[in-house]
Formats: structure tokens, sequence, C-alpha cells
């Protein structure tokens, strides 16, 4: 049954709201996944098939469609970003909205799409403060079948070689791609997700299993030599051995 919902966050960083501004419009690949740029009036076209509704540079943006491209579980969709400034414009404060009509396993869709908020917006304060400005080298992939099983997730975390009792704000020594090691930050983990922050890139772990579909990563590489095919290869790899070894 089709059902009406809304996900909304607030949180300041210290970023100032044209980086904000600039992050939610033409920066995406470096939290989100890279998206086109808005038209830059009201009226203009806006991702996923949206118009632009709110176009208040650098305060308020609006885009809603009422027939979700590729997602036939969603009806209408609005994102909904305000900023506003803190400290003399220095920091920001920032409200993200996410509303619209799921018309199918509602619970399920809700559930999935409030946690991966939790974690993207975690992942652009990241950015904000991190990498700002810096362009990205933006990889995206899913596990093999075998991933979507209630407990694979757990797998991810021993792949990587987290201690189970590793939380937010560790530094940990991770296995990656072809037997090398390197230092991180574990800068998100929960039952769902696990982040890691380096120097240079933004790894995100996503374990949408929970919601019946494969586990994700996705690759934010900031790097000057910066290839998202080899980190592609490189961790698709990883990924898939983590599930046949």
């Amino acid at each position: 049954m089709s059902k009406e919902f809304e996900i909304a966050r607030e949180f300041e960083v210290d970023a100032t709201p044209d980086q904000v501004w600039d992050a939610f419009t033409s920066g995406t690949g470096g939290w989100l996944w890279p998206l086109d740029p808005p038209e830059p009036r009201v009226g203009g076209k806006g991702p996923f098939g949206s118009e632009v509704v709110t176009w208040d540079p650098p305060h308020r943006y609006t885009n809603r469609v009422e027939d979700v491209e590729g997602i036939s579980e969603q009806t209408v969709n609005q994102l909904d970003y305000t900023v506003e400034p803190r400290d003399g414009g220095r920091r920001a404060w920032v409200r993200y909205v996410h509303s619209g009509i799921f018309v199918d396993d509602w619970d399920n869709q809700y559930d999935g799409a409030a946690k991966h908020t939790d974690f993207y917006m975690h992942t652009l304060r990241e950015y904000l403060t991190g990498f700002a400005a810096r362009p990205a080298a933006f990889a995206t992939f899913d596990g093999p079948d075998a991933s979507k099983a209630s407990g694979a997730f757990s797998v991810v975390g021993r792949a990587l070689g987290l201690a189970d009792d590793a939380a937010a704000g560790a530094r940990v020594r991770v296995q990656g791609p072809d037997g090398q090691q390197f230092d991180a930050v574990l800068d998100y983990r929960d039952p769902y997700f696990i982040g890691l922050r380096t120097d240079d890139a933004l790894i995100r772990f996503f374990g949408r299993n929970h919601w019946g579909a494969p586990v994700g990563i996705s690759v934010h590489d900031f790097a000057p030599d910066a290839d998202a095919e080899r980190n592609e290869t490189a961790w698709q790899g990883w990924l898939d051995h983590a599930f046949t070894a």
C-alpha cells in the first residue's frame, strides 16, 4: 500500500555555507555518488528526472519528481536542503529532508532509507571537513549473491581484519586488496555500515544484505593519481574473495 514518508536530519559542520552548497549541487561524487549538477533555476532539471522547485544559493535547494526513474518501489521523491551560516559564516547549520511516497514494502524501504541517510550525512561531514573541493575518483559495486545472506556483513569486518570491539574513532590497520595492509581511521561502524578514512580516500562498506540486497562498497579517492577503474577492480576482487574464501 502506498504511504508517505519523511526522513529529516539536522547538524552543524565546520564548513562554510558555500562549501556545503557546492557539496550538495556539484560535489556529490565526494560523499554520495556523482550526479549532474541541477540547472540553477526554479523549473530547471534536477537528478533522477526531478524538477528544481526551490533555488536560493547558498541557502535553500529543493528538487521533486513524481515518477522516480528506475525505482519501482517509489513514486514521489523530494529532496530539500537548507543551509544557514554559523559563527560569522565559518561554520554551517544544515537541514536535509528526504520525503515522498513508497508504494511497496514500506517498512523495509523506510528503514533502509533512514539508515542510509545517517551514513551518507556522516560521509558528507567527513568530506566537508577533510576533502572539500578536492575532485574525487568514484567507484561503487556490489558483492556476489552470497553477500545477500542474513549474516553477510560480518564477513566484511573479518576480511578487513577489524576486531569485534573496534569502534568508530579508532585508528586501525586494515587488510586491503592484493594482500596489502594500510592504516585508516574507522570513522563509522554499526551493524549496517563501516566507514574508513585515509589521508586520500573515504572507503564505505554497505551492509545492504539487511534489506535483501548484496553487500556493497563505494570508494571516494581524492589522491592526485586516483583511478576509479583501478579501485573498482582491486576492491571488487577483495569483496568477491571475502565471500569465496
